[in-house]
């Protein structure tokens, strides 16, 4: 049984992993916030999966230690999926401040120490993928419209991240894939969004799949279609 560990599991992208990881027979390890309060994660159908369900805050640097004590065992596919888009730093004024600093807490140091803890498991395990949920925003080429300070920012260096650890960790036979989920109907997304949930989550599953024992796509930056997008 493959065994994942997704961050940020109890609502949106993260929730559809779960969903339809555990839906192919997949032992999943969900990090979530308030474990007691994730009721949709709760109620999945398991069938012949298996569901943990462990508290883990990405605004925590020291989290991810802590969830490495808990969560054992090989982990085949690693996903950095929490993150955040502060309301208070869309707009140049007033973006530089503590609202930007908890954006790159959770956006880009978080799955950096995530990887630190877990990179061993990641590494005795038979897939060895790590997918770091990024966004087209923060590809500085693509950047035609300004604003959004801190979630442009903090993925933008999230991908300079997942950049370097695909390099470092070559040698462990790790992949290393940044994600962009498309333009998706949550609540980060908006009612506006072109997929749905099931239709990114699809998308990225697929890129998932493909990169086991694939290491020319690791490093790379990808749309959920596969495109290579720019930095």
């Amino acid at each position: 049984m493959h065994h994942a560990l997704i961050t940020g599991a109890n609502r949106g992208l993260g929730l559809e992993h779960a969903r339809q990881l555990l839906d192919r027979g997949w032992h999943i390890s969900a990090a979530v916030r308030d474990p007691d309060a994730a009721t949709e994660l709760r109620a999945l159908p398991v069938g012949t999966g298996k569901l943990d369900i462990h508290a883990y805050d990405a605004a925590d640097p020291e989290s991810a230690e802590a969830l490495a004590k808990v969560v054992t065992g090989p982990v085949d596919l690693l996903f950095a999926n929490a993150g955040m888009m502060a309301p208070e730093t869309r707009k140049f004024g007033r973006a530089a401040g503590a609202a930007m600093v908890e954006e790159f807490k959770v956006n880009t140091i978080a799955p950096l120490a995530l990887v630190e803890a877990f990179v061993d498991q990641v590494a005795q395990s038979e897939m060895k993928v790590i997918a770091l949920q990024s966004s087209r925003m923060g590809s500085i080429r693509e950047n035609g419209s300004g604003a959004a300070y801190g979630y442009r920012g903090s993925k933008a260096a999230l991908n300079a991240i997942g950049k370097s650890l695909s390099v470092d960790l070559k040698d462990r036979g790790i992949v290393v894939l940044i994600l962009h989920p498309g333009w998706v109907k949550t609540d980060m997304g908006g009612p506006n969004g072109q997929l749905t949930v099931q239709e990114s989550v699809s998308g990225q599953l697929d890129l998932i799949a493909r990169a086991y024992g694939n290491p020319v796509m690791s490093g790379r930056f990808y749309h959920v279609s596969g495109q290579d997008l720019p930095w």
